[in-house]
């Protein structure tokens, strides 16, 4: 079995591609970065360093090659012989990958493969894969595109595995290496393959799908930035520093007990199970070895502090099932101090809220109006230092 996988950076080596070798499947890493096409196709393999009770355990991902993403016609092979194939460029890099993937499907097309390729679509944004999709079609002749309807499906997955930068002492020795948390879990939308699903051992698909994609939204993504925040304000560095005082803890621990009741009612998901799932993030924060920073967990809040997204979002959906959103606005007013150095999208946000207040950062950013409630309760915050 052969799999391709769009981008070689930490998601695409040290989630899908680990998910892909475990399997039975080898795999084509497409990347512009020669040093890793060139090192992946010397060494043939690389290791996943997983953080386990404190220590790394090295798991050794084989069966792998580099391809050019330069190469169109290289590409267009390698897509042609997979089996299964996967994303992870970033969504703003989706659109010159597109025209590559078009010429794949091409190949496929004038070769006669019937069997339909199922795509992995791993973007951080609802939708990415519809987004891709259509500008995949955008690059087809009326032929290849009817064939493409036909044989080719954008599937979207819910991300969870966290995966921060490789320390250098590690990278020293194996410039190829990864460092995981051991969750290892790929939800995926299951209405969106076409033909059989891919046998890869820790899939899990799942219909309705939009549970998923806001669990991993509103829960873990919001309570991982609300930790970043608090811990900013208080001048911890690192996430495991921020989820070890008590204070922060029970401040995320009730944003969570929030968004479960309410997505518990939205769902109709077991309020135990999404205990749970909060019990265990709180753990997973706990990971030393991780060695995530505040302001990398946090960054870009002019995105994170959009309507719909991790942390407005969140508090939203309190709101429609009469569930108080405060614990998630302490999270948000945290967000609107929140300015690292280097982070321009961050210090636009903070600077708005220092110099025009936070309504107006608000107004501008996520889209409140001063009347609303969850506006009302982070700028109250906000002016008190709260977060």
């Amino acid at each position: 079995m052969k799999a391709v996988m769009y981008g070689a950076g930490n998601i695409g080596r040290g989630f899908i591609v680990q998910s892909f070798y475990e399997s039975g499947y080898e795999t084509a890493l497409i990347d512009v970065n020669m040093a890793v096409v060139d090192r992946l196709n010397a060494d043939g393999r690389y290791p996943v360093y997983i953080t386990k009770n404190g220590e790394y355990e090295i798991h050794p991902v084989e069966r792998v090659r580099g391809v050019d993403g330069r190469d169109v016609q290289a590409v267009a092979e390698a897509i042609a012989e997979a089996d299964v194939m996967a994303t992870a460029v970033g969504v703003n890099v989706l659109k010159f990958i597109a025209p590559n993937i078009a010429a794949g499907v091409t190949r496929r097309f004038e070769l006669g493969i019937e069997t339909p390729l199922n795509c992995i679509v791993c973007e951080n944004m609802i939708g990415a894969d519809h987004y891709l999709s259509e500008m995949i079609r955008g690059y087809l002749s009326p032929e290849a595109a009817a064939y493409f309807d036909r044989c080719f499906a954008a599937v979207e997955p819910s991300i969870g595995r966290m995966v921060p930068a490789t320390p250098a002492s590690i990278l020293e020795k194996e410039p190829l290496a990864v460092c995981v948390e051991e969750y290892f879990e790929l939800p995926v939308d299951k209405a969106s393959f076409k033909g059989e699903i891919p046998p890869i051992r820790n899939l899990v698909p799942f219909t309705p799908f939009d549970f998923y994609i806001r669990r991993k939204l509103f829960m873990h993504n919001m309570s991982h930035a609300v930790t970043a925040y608090l811990g900013k304000e208080k001048g911890y560095e690192l996430i495991w520093q921020a989820a070890a005082d008590g204070e922060i803890r029970e401040a995320v621990a009730r944003a969570l007990r929030a968004i479960s009741a309410a997505m518990s009612a939205e769902y109709g998901v077991a309020s135990e199970e999404l205990a749970a799932f909060s019990d265990n993030l709180l753990l997973r924060y706990d990971n030393k070895l991780l060695g995530d920073t505040v302001d990398r967990v946090g960054k870009d809040t002019v995105r994170k502090l959009g309507e719909n997204d991790r942390l407005i979002g969140a508090a939203r959906l309190c709101v429609k099932h009469g569930i108080d959103p405060a614990p998630i606005c302490r999270g948000i007013a945290a967000a609107l101090r929140f300015a690292p150095e280097g982070d321009e999208a961050a210090a636009s946000v903070a600077t708005m809220a220092a110099e025009k207040g936070p309504e107006a950062a608000l107004a501008h950013f996520s889209g409140l109006s001063e009347e609303d409630q969850i506006c009302s309760l982070a700028c109250a915050m906000y002016r008190k230092g709260q977060g």
